[in-house]
């Protein structure tokens, strides 16, 4: 994946924090950040807003990133939108081959979880990395069916 013009970006309150590190990283790189909330760390239930920024992915053809405590709930709630294949991120190998193999379009950090400097890696690998295609191409669209 060529870094994108556009990002979406989507949080609830634990992944607020970091979620603010990475717009600040990706605005800094001339990188357009569609952020559509939520905008503290007031408590919020994530699966509206993740299904908010799915929504923005889909129609926009951008990738996301999600962030909530953990990530996983978060990528349980993306994984339900027809479209969106979200990975939880937590290493520079899972932020690779999410991409890679699984030609992800939503990464999912948990920020209680996730050092900032290591989230920025991550951020940098995933949307710098291609999908191989290959053998890879039928399981995503088994994937799809």
């Amino acid at each position: 994946m060529q870094p994108s013009s556009r990002i979406i970006l989507a949080a609830d309150h634990a992944g607020f924090p970091l979620k603010e590190v990475v717009k600040k990283h990706l605005t800094e790189r001339g990188i357009d950040v569609l952020d559509v909330g939520t905008f503290s760390e007031e408590s919020v239930d994530y699966p509206a807003i993740i299904r908010k920024g799915c929504a923005a992915v889909l129609e926009q053809g951008s990738p996301g990133i999600i962030f909530g405590g953990s990530g996983n709930g978060e990528a349980m709630a993306a994984n339900k939108v027809r479209g969106i294949r979200a990975a939880v991120v937590y290493s520079d190998e899972t932020a690779r081959l999410a991409r890679a193999h699984n030609d992800a379009n939503v990464m999912s950090l948990g920020g209680r979880l996730t050092k900032p400097k290591d989230a920025l890696r991550f951020v940098d690998l995933f949307l710098t990395t291609d999908f191989e295609g290959g053998r890879h191409v039928r399981r995503i669209e088994d994937l799809e069916a």
